[in-house]
């Protein structure tokens, strides 16, 4: 019998990339206008080149295992209580202004002043784009009172937080949130899951994980013994991972909980 339900938040509940989507084309937008740059062709730019920068620096190893990805580095403040979290601090100005002034110089805009205020402008953007799924609080009402409710996300805890409080509605919903900077560990390490699991006092038959990465979410619920649920919006092509279920929307998760019970 199901007790729980385990949400991811980023792409499954948050709609992440639209933000970040949203806060690029905005930033772009001020290079279009400036240098006349091509904005689209602005963004790729400056995605390439931030993933570039962020593989190369000595955290990247850690924010692989917590589940940081170079996106987040570029408007997330880390102002976490953990040595490669301070690490972080110290080196996201210098990789934000990098990043975009870069990207410029690769489309022949020689300009790091304007790459310094592309890079304080974007985590502005990113602030001011919180979008949230338009089925993720009807599936919270409907689940509340009848299951206890857990938020397993990775990232660091300052960002997440940043997260739930540009978007206050969510975090109430849950009894308990586990945020992988914070634990040490991230999905799909299945130690994560076993540490939900204690939080919550339950087994492992008696919950489901919910997320739309097969690699993170899906795959540690595996290695956990919990039974996942893939929600899988843009109809994305599975690969070696398997889920228990897969969704394409969160009010099919309603079904699944009625043929477990």
């Amino acid at each position: 019998m199901i007790k729980a339900v385990f949400f991811d938040l980023d792409d499954t509940l948050l709609w992440d990339q639209k933000s970040v989507k949203e806060a690029f084309a905005a930033t772009c937008k001020l290079a279009g206008d400036r240098y006349r740059l091509d904005p689209q062709q602005f963004e790729e730019t400056v995605r390439a080149e931030a993933r570039n920068l962020y593989a190369s620096y000595e955290t990247y190893p850690f924010t692989q295992m917590i589940g940081i990805n170079p996106f987040e580095g570029l408007w997330g403040n880390f102002l976490d209580d953990q040595d490669d979290f301070r690490k972080m601090k110290e080196i996201v100005p210098g990789y934000r202004k990098d990043a975009w002034t870069r990207a410029l110089k690769l489309l022949g805009v020689d300009d790091p002043d304007f790459g310094h205020e592309l890079a304080e402008c974007f985590p502005q953007e990113r602030r001011k784009s919180p979008f949230v799924y338009e089925e993720t609080f009807q599936v919270l009402d409907k689940l509340k009172g009848n299951y206890k409710l857990l938020l397993l996300t990775n990232g660091s805890p300052d960002l997440q937080n940043t997260k739930l409080t540009i978007t206050p509605e969510i975090a109430p919903y849950f009894d308990q949130i586990v945020i992988s900077g914070g634990f040490g560990k991230g999905k799909p390490d299945p130690s994560i899951f076993e540490h939900a699991l204690s939080l919550m006092s339950l087994h492992k038959d008696e919950v489901i994980m919910v997320g739309d990465n097969l690699m993170t979410d899906i795959l540690g619920a595996n290695r956990a013994g919990i039974r996942s649920v893939w929600i899988n919006r843009e109809d994305k092509e599975r690969n070696e991972v398997i889920p228990t279920y897969e969704i394409s929307h969160l009010e099919e998760l309603f079904q699944i909980l009625d043929d477990i019970q």
